[in-house]
């Protein structure tokens, strides 16, 4: 049971930091026992990767929104266009899903 810092970001995801400690049962130089405790929690202002790709992916998302519905107004003239955009929204959800359902059974599989 070595002891590692814990950074916390404001999503509420975390992950492992530096090592800081050895325990008593891994007696080698530069080995650690496997079994991580946290010794101190470092907070981080800003949201982990998993989160700042699904709001990269939101504000793609609701761009191609913004110009389906602008492309709608002005006529039939975009029927490729919006074609096109239907069809990027849609790997856009797909990816999105994707990503949350990742977030999600990380959490599960640590207990938070």
């Amino acid at each position: 049971m070595c002891f590692f810092d814990q950074h916390l970001f404001a999503c509420g995801d975390w992950k492992w930091g530096h090592f800081r400690q050895h325990c008593n049962r891994e007696y080698r130089t530069g080995e650690t026992c496997g079994m991580k405790l946290v010794m101190t929690t470092c907070r981080v202002g800003n949201k982990c990767k998993t989160c700042e790709k699904i709001d990269t992916k939101l504000r793609r998302r609701t761009t191609e929104a913004e110009k389906i519905a602008r492309w709608e107004r002005e006529g039939s003239r975009f029927s490729a266009s919006i074609d096109r955009a239907y069809d990027i929204i849609k790997s856009l959800d797909q990816e999105i899903y994707n990503l949350q359902t990742e977030r999600q059974k990380r959490a599960v599989a640590f207990g938070g």
